[in-house]
């Protein structure tokens, strides 16, 4: 593979030789197994502490959304008002650690006292972690945060949001569906936002193509207030990891 690639580039210099054009190179970063093998162990480390910075956590719920819903909006004052009354009754809100929805999934579990976990990404300049976090620890790879924003928590909570919500949400009823993670609540907060999804799910999905199962659409609930998703989840038990 290497020597045909040589050649390509070779017969490529020499067309550019010939037809007297300027030659433009391009730098192709090459990684060594060296750099491969200590990526690995990198890799390796986030879940290590990962895991053991959300061991001492219990009942925890993980909140998602946009980062774009922020202070003053109806949803991020709903997932405010939800991150409240489960501080209140002594489960800890785990959310991305992020502006938006996060944050106010975290500012409602601040204000009660409880504790606020804030799982962030490492990014050159978007994302900061939000004030109201307790305890926070940021990532660097996006797979290995979501892996422990799924990890321990007994219920999942879907405010609106964008394509990272989605890839969230699809990812857990994918998991419950195929049994590699047990049965846990889905609940998605705000009926006007989920409704197109809903029914495209069991018209499109369940009824004409078939492609999954009637009972696949029932993996989740929506709901439209922070009370209603509370009903939910306050009976959910803890469960051990995946």
């Amino acid at each position: 593979m290497k020597k045909n690639s040589t050649i390509k580039k070779a017969k490529a210099r020499e067309y550019l030789r010939l037809t007297k054009l300027p030659l433009i190179k391009q730098e192709e970063p090459e990684h060594t197994m060296n750099d491969i093998t200590w990526r690995i162990f990198r890799i390796m480390a986030e879940f290590v502490e990962g895991f053991e910075f959300l061991s001492e956590t219990r009942k925890e719920v993980t909140i998602y959304g946009s980062t774009r819903l922020t202070s003053g909006n109806k949803w991020y004052n709903e997932a405010r008002k939800l991150g409240k009354i489960l501080g209140k009754n002594g489960f800890t809100v785990i959310t991305g650690g992020g502006p938006g929805i996060m944050e106010g999934g975290n500012r409602g579990a601040y204000e009660s006292g409880a504790e606020s976990i804030g799982l962030n990404i490492q990014l050159p300049s978007e994302q900061r972690v939000n004030p109201y976090c307790t305890k926070a620890k940021g990532f660097y790879y996006f797979f290995t945060r979501r892996v422990m924003l799924a990890a321990s928590s007994q219920a999942y909570i879907f405010f609106p949001g964008g394509f990272g919500t989605m890839d969230e949400f699809f990812e857990i009823i994918t998991l419950i569906q195929t049994k590699k993670m047990m049965k846990t609540p889905v609940i998605c907060v705000g009926k006007d936002y989920w409704q197109n999804l809903d029914k495209f799910v069991n018209t499109t999905l369940v009824k004409e193509y078939k492609t999954i199962n009637p009972a696949d659409a029932k993996i989740y609930q929506i709901v439209d207030t922070a009370e209603e998703a509370f009903k939910y989840i306050k009976d959910s038990k803890e469960r051990t990891i995946f």
